[in-house]
């Protein structure tokens, strides 16, 4: 069934415009408490936000709309995402709430949701409460009004979880780190984490005043924090996103580790600790590169469609432990249930601790093929582009010049009106000569 309003990650775009508007987060809110919380009593939702100016505003306006159901809220106030889902799990919470547009600009917003076991809705609650969004709003009666109170201790809560992901002998003490916070909801926690853990801590992006969020700064961003790891002569730097839930990291040599890399380097150190389990799943966009290192030591990978919630899938389906997408979105579900940046960065640093390798030689026996990927944006819809007579012309004569050595991909952004045009083959001049000439057939369509 088609949904209405629910994205890959659920519901997002410009603040003020579409969906994300105070009064149908409002209705949103009380449809999520009546479907969620099911007409009980002792019904509670956790909302937490990352901190783009926004958030305050389409916080108040879900409490409104779950408190009007009857559903008791309790409030984070800037959390990671993965903090969000592993609090609504402790705290046996009915479901919880984020409010982040993760990666994008400020003057984005989304609404994104767990169940009460930390892991992203299935798709029949979805459908649900997109069902229930089209009913006439109702209150329950004064007496059955939910209630709202703030968590005082939910930053300690998920960074005493984070150090529990690794062992508890383990110090980093010695390590010069530099963490990026993208003036996100990580600005008040990453830091402690790793000065907890001993480590010498350099933190930027953690200034955060409403709208440099994601801004110049973080794992989309990371040319700041290449730069700074060298001007500090510093171990290594660690770049997480607005909402925490992904990870790009940098050598001490300035180098970009990207999510592919960091895959290959938790698939190694799960291996050699007798710990790995099937296959690593990627995405359409995972690097050939990864493939190759990991089917040399008998790994194989798995792809999926680009998001993190097709990776949880198969890794749920086959019962395998790690996952991830190039852009840092890595799950270790031996340690966690959902993408989370920080959890995956103490899985890197605790090999850096065990092998006494630095992070320049963890990743030195993987070759990424070169790569090029271009984001056209939209005016119209994507599939007219994609099924064009001339579009499937271009991708079949790329792929016949790369001769069986590399990829074409053209996919539509789940989250954005975009097409993202990538070629990868062995040959960089020639993947990105591919890339340019498709890239200008698009525009030629748009």
């Amino acid at each position: 069934m088609g949904r209405k309003y629910f994205g890959t990650d659920g519901i997002r775009g410009q603040v003020g415009k579409g969906n994300i508007t105070p009064d149908f987060v409002l209705r949103l809110g009380w449809a999520v408490g009546r479907i969620l919380g099911g007409g009980k009593r002792d019904s509670k939702v956790l909302i937490g936000k990352d901190t783009r100016i926004s958030g305050y505003m389409f916080e108040s306006a879900l409490e409104a709309g779950l408190v009007a159901a009857g559903v008791s809220t309790r409030l984070l106030g800037p959390m990671p995402t993965p903090g969000i889902a592993y609090l609504t799990r402790t705290l046996h919470a009915q479901g919880g709430i984020v409010i982040s547009a993760s990666h994008n600009p400020h003057q984005d917003n989304g609404i994104k949701f767990f169940s009460s076991d930390g892991d992203k809705l299935p798709d029949d609650v979805e459908l649900a409460i997109e069902a229930e969004l089209d009913k006439p709003m109702t209150t329950v009666g004064s007496v059955d009004l939910g209630k709202a109170d703030r968590v005082a201790d939910a930053a300690g809560r998920y960074i005493e979880f984070c150090k529990s992901t690794i062992p508890a002998s383990m110090s980093f003490a010695g390590m010069r780190i530099v963490v990026d916070c993208a003036n996100g909801a990580t600005y008040h926690i990453a830091p402690s984490v790793l000065e907890e853990l001993g480590a010498t801590v350099y933190p930027i992006g953690v200034s955060p005043d409403g709208i440099n969020i994601n801004h110049e700064v973080g794992s989309t961003c990371p040319k700041t924090l290449q730069q700074e790891v060298l001007d500090r002569g510093a171990d290594l730097g660690i770049a997480l996103d607005g909402d925490g839930d992904r990870l790009i990291m940098v050598d001490g040599n300035g180098e970009l580790v990207d999510g592919d890399r960091i895959l290959y380097i938790l698939a190694m150190s799960r291996l050699a600790a007798g710990q790995m389990r099937g296959n690593v799943v990627g995405t359409l966009m995972t690097n050939l590169g990864l493939e190759h290192a990991l089917g040399a030591h008998d790994i194989g990978l798995s792809r999926t469609a680009v998001g993190d919630r097709y990776i949880m899938e198969k890794l749920k389906a086959e019962d395998w432990i790690l996952g991830g997408e190039p852009s840092g979105h890595i799950i270790c579900r031996d340690r966690t249930t959902t993408g989370d940046g920080m959890v995956s960065a103490l899985q890197v640093l605790a090999e850096v601790y065990k092998s006494g390798k630095s992070l320049a030689e963890l990743h030195a026996d993987m070759r990424l093929y070169p790569q090029e990927l271009i984001n056209i944006r939209l005016d119209r819809a994507a599939s007219e582009v994609m099924e064009h007579p001339s579009m499937r012309d271009a991708v079949s004569q790329a792929e016949t010049e790369l001769n069986g050595g590399g990829r074409v991909l053209l996919r539509p952004s789940g989250t954005e009106p975009l097409i993202r045009v990538m070629v990868e083959g062995r040959e960089g001049r020639q993947v990105s000569l591919l890339a340019e000439q498709l890239a200008d057939v698009v525009r030629g369509l748009v």
